[in-house]
């Protein structure tokens, strides 16, 4: 699957130097650590190696991701979902603008790094699919994610983040949308995975304001 190539959105450009470094910093630990999974395995592959392959120092490793799972499963876009979703024309459907942030995230995604594939997001899947751990690991992350989303989802629709309806509305988008990308890999990637997502949130009803 290809993005097109659209103009960098205004989240991106909000971004500072120094934000960005760490942008830089977290990929090449990321980097690092997919081509030792790939070349020698997941058990196998350790921090030290990661950081000797990352050139940064083991402690440097941990400040950015406290468990290697993290490394696997973490994406620095996420928080700026958030951000994204303020953008957004408040005439807007919730699930629309949900649609347009997650393309904005792969649009930073290319803009940051031409040589971006979907490779990495691939290997993500199949550990995910195969490794305990990870598996997981990526169902208590999901939890910080929905929380972040709820936060998001009151301020757009002048709820309560605490709401029954926005919980359940941010978590189960949350579920969905990992199962839809879990749902990519096992039919071996070959559907436009943007296109499986619109799909997976065709599933939902919006959000209602108060």
């Amino acid at each position: 699957m290809t993005t097109a190539r659209t103009p960098v959105p205004e989240g991106a450009r909000q971004l500072s130097l120094r934000e960005r470094k760490k942008i830089k910093t977290r990929r090449a630990i990321r980097n690092a650590t997919y081509e030792l999974i790939e070349e020698q395995g997941y058990e196998a592959t350790t921090v030290e190696q990661i950081a000797e392959r990352a050139e940064v120092s083991p402690s440097t490793v941990f400040r950015y991701f406290p468990t290697k799972e993290d490394i696997v499963l973490t994406d620095e876009y996420d928080p700026l979902v958030e951000r994204l979703l303020q953008e957004r024309p408040a005439e807007e459907t919730l699930l629309d603008s949900l649609r347009h942030a997650i393309r904005q995230n792969m649009t930073m995604a290319i803009a940051d790094d031409p040589g971006f594939e979907l490779g990495e997001l691939k290997l993500r899947m199949k550990l995910l699919a195969e490794v305990p751990a990870v598996r997981s690991h990526a169902m208590a992350s999901m939890s910080v994610t929905g929380r972040m989303m709820c936060r998001a989802f009151a301020e757009r629709t002048g709820r309560d983040e605490g709401d029954l309806e926005v919980r359940v509305f941010a978590m189960g988008l949350m579920g969905a949308l990992l199962e839809g990308v879990v749902y990519w890999a096992e039919h071996d990637y070959q559907d436009d995975l943007l296109q499986l997502l619109d799909r997976t949130l065709d599933t939902f009803k919006d959000l209602p304001k108060r």
